[in-house]
């Protein structure tokens, strides 16, 4: 969880970008989630394809090493009108994406609506603070959708104050 933390502080350091409300930010990120990692998780050459279909330009390698904590991989930026957005696909096939501004509760209902939407099975099955990095709180999930199984991590800033929130899906 420790490279949670670092990731959500290289955010905090990024240029600025419009925001709009976190509500909305909280609902591109999982849009993003929802589009690349569920289908793409495991499948790191797949994600990377539709990455360079779609045209998100690559993260230059200080900010990508970064995002990766140190692993091979790729980055991407994906950011909107709703603020700084970024994907995130290591050579192991985990996935994440990540924004700069939304709340943890914003972000469990984007979350949790949009997989209703897909018809994805879902379960919270942890929800606690980071032990080390006081200010972080997760979620985790147990999903399931057309035949395949993911954990699925939010982790959010602590509390209703938005923040930075990534989601993370690893096959399992």
């Amino acid at each position: 969880m420790r490279a949670v933390a670092v990731i959500l502080l290289v955010l905090a350091c990024s240029p600025a970008v419009a925001r709009a409300e976190p509500v909305e930010a909280a609902r591109q990120l999982a849009g993003l989630f929802i589009q690349t990692c569920l289908p793409f998780a495991g499948d790191p050459a797949g994600l990377r394809a539709w990455a360079a279909r779609t045209r998100l330009p690559a993260l230059p390698d200080p900010a990508k090493a970064v995002f990766l904590n140190g692993a091979p991989g790729a980055a991407y930026d994906a950011t909107t009108a709703a603020g700084k957005l970024v994907l995130v696909s290591s050579d192991d096939g985990i996935c994440s994406t990540v924004t700069n501004l939304a709340t943890g509760g914003d972000v469990a209902d984007a979350l949790e609506t949009n997989l209703r939407q897909i018809g994805a099975g879902f379960r919270l099955v942890i929800e606690r603070d980071d032990r080390q990095t006081t200010e972080l709180h997760y979620r985790e999930y147990l999903v399931t959708w057309n035949g395949r199984r993911w954990r699925v991590l939010a982790a959010t800033v602590k509390g209703g104050k938005p923040g930075h929130a990534m989601l993370t899906a690893a096959p399992g």
